[in-house]
């Protein structure tokens, strides 16, 4: 008998892949900026602090409005937790198409930090030269506190990250269950037959008026509040 093919279904739209990796190379390079703390170095950080700010803004809003595995209502789900940590060690468990239960609460967690972290940052000082751009709307004693917190999530998001790498490594090399490359191509293998039909066009279109949008509000916000 000849064994059948597990179907390749698509899991991951293009404009979710495409913030995904965008905002892994953001990230890098505003830790990797922000650890060299040089002038040029730092005016790169803040650029790329705004770019970290407007990709959080139209993950949200995307999680709302994208395709079925991108929106939150199709991964959240706290009662799922428990149960699916419990068969972590079963190499056997089903591939799950979209975020799994601790995915999901990565990503929550991701974005709660990386919002907070350049939202400070917009208001952030370091005491000699530097200032965020949105500085002048409070205080001296309030931009402080918002900078102690700004660097606060920047110890939080290399937990974040290491967590975040150590489950790729657990799911590609202990249950065989790729991550990465659906994450690059969108396709998975062994899941079952979806009925949702993408329209690669509209995703396309809607996915690049609201990463417009999202830039033109972080655009006003440091230059005209």
């Amino acid at each position: 008998m000849t064994e059948s093919i597990p179907p390749k279904q698509r899991v991951w739209d293009l404009p979710l892949r495409l913030f995904h990796w965008s905002l892994a190379v953001l990230v890098a390079f505003s830790l990797y900026t922000g650890i060299n703390g040089g002038f040029r170095e730092m005016d790169y950080h803040m650029m790329s602090g705004y770019g970290i700010l407007t990709l959080v803004i139209f993950r949200v809003i995307w999680g709302i409005i994208g395709s079925t595995h991108s929106r939150f209502r199709s991964f959240i789900n706290l009662s799922e937790l428990i149960p699916y940590t419990r068969r972590l060690a079963n190499r056997d468990q089903a591939s799950i198409a979209g975020h799994n239960p601790l995915g999901a609460l990565s990503i929550v967690a991701m974005l709660l930090v990386l919002g907070t972290q350049a939202t400070t940052g917009l208001f952030a000082n370091d005491d000699i030269f530097l200032e965020g751009p949105l500085v002048h709307l409070v205080d001296d004693a309030t931009s402080d506190r918002l900078t102690t917190v700004h660097h606060f999530c920047a110890k939080a998001l290399y937990v974040l990250i290491g967590l975040h790498l150590a489950a790729i490594i657990f799911h590609e090399l202990y249950q065989k269950d790729r991550l990465v490359l659906p994450m690059i191509s969108g396709y998975k293998k062994g899941l079952p037959t979806s009925a949702d039909k993408p329209s690669l066009m509209r995703e396309s279109v809607n996915a690049s008026i609201l990463l417009a949008a999202c830039a033109g509000f972080i655009y006003w916000l440091i230059k005209y509040v």
